[in-house]
């Protein structure tokens, strides 16, 4: 299988050992630590398996708790805390070699009229996305050549990615620059038709770029880091039906950093304008022991 937008599929279909328990796995790949969209995903997939499919995810909570480690499986234990007339709620726990790497808690609601609806609209225009680079194509602009780990990884990413505001490379680029990036996102190939899926992979993805407007105002997003960073929390409310094998803009603003942590929001619109997700996610921020 070399389609990388089917790797993600398989990445999220889990084996169901028990009535409540799942197994994930997790790529052996060349990182500190777990992606943390992957256990989320991975962890709603869970959750979603033990409803009655009648209801999608409007919201979820999620607590990073340890680093995972790559190439070992993760299982997922689902609680079943509430199935209500309107709402079902799940409580998963992600454990890995015996210990708790991860928690989180999604709820599932009955969809309703409530004969009123409104929405803010986007922020800023943007360009459309067929308008920007790739990041593979922008890396190849500024440096010649893509480097060989880039290229193993961009051959392997399930998504897309195009930042609105090019890619800042030196210090006096980001000189006076604001805690806000925005990327357009869609899976690199078609992820089927089942609802939890797409929600499940655009929860993988909303943890790819989302610290990103933390960094922003402190060091270029490529090149050298000064800084590690790790996530601590994440949330996201599902407003509306989407394809995440569809375009879709995801505005991201960082309101603070302090303390050595960073928040971080998100919306996530698709091409006509209409509010899909939004996120919320703090991230841990440490400087980098220097040479």
């Amino acid at each position: 299988m070399t389609n990388p937008a089917e790797r993600l599929v398989d990445l999220l279909d889990l084996e169901r050992i028990e009535v409540n328990i799942f197994r994930g796995r997790s790529p052996d790949e060349s990182l500190q630590r777990v992606f943390g969209g992957q256990v989320a995903g991975q962890a709603l997939v869970a959750a979603g398996r033990t409803t009655d499919g009648e209801r999608p995810v409007h919201s979820l909570h999620a607590y990073f708790l340890r680093p995972g480690r790559p190439g070992v499986p993760i299982v997922y234990q689902v609680e079943r805390v509430r199935d209500g007339r309107s709402f079902t709620t799940r409580r998963v726990t992600a454990v890995q070699e015996g210990r708790t790497i991860f928690n989180l808690t999604a709820s599932f609601h009955r969809p309703e009229e409530a004969g009123f609806e409104h929405q803010l609209p986007p922020a800023r225009i943007v360009p459309d996305p067929e308008e920007l680079p790739t990041v593979a194509e922008e890396v190849r602009e500024h440096l010649g050549a893509l480097p060989e780990a880039l290229e193993r990884m961009a051959r392997r990413q399930p998504f897309d990615i195009r930042y609105v505001d090019r890619l800042r490379w030196t210090k006096d680029e980001i000189q006076d620059a604001d805690p806000r990036s925005a990327v357009w996102m869609r899976a690199v190939g078609p992820l089927g038709d089942d609802p939890l899926v797409h929600t499940c992979a655009l929860t993988y993805a909303s943890d790819m770029t989302l610290l990103d407007a933390v960094r922003i105002p402190v060091e270029p997003l490529w090149g050298p880091r000064g800084f590690d960073m790790a996530s601590l929390d994440h949330a996201m409310w599902f407003h509306r039906p989407f394809r995440a094998d569809e375009w879709f803009l995801y505005d991201q603003e960082s309101p603070i950093a302090t303390g050595g942590r960073g928040l971080a929001r998100g919306r996530i619109y698709d091409r006509s304008g209409q509010l899909l997700v939004s996120v919320v996610q703090e991230g841990l921020f440490r400087r980098l022991a220097s040479d």
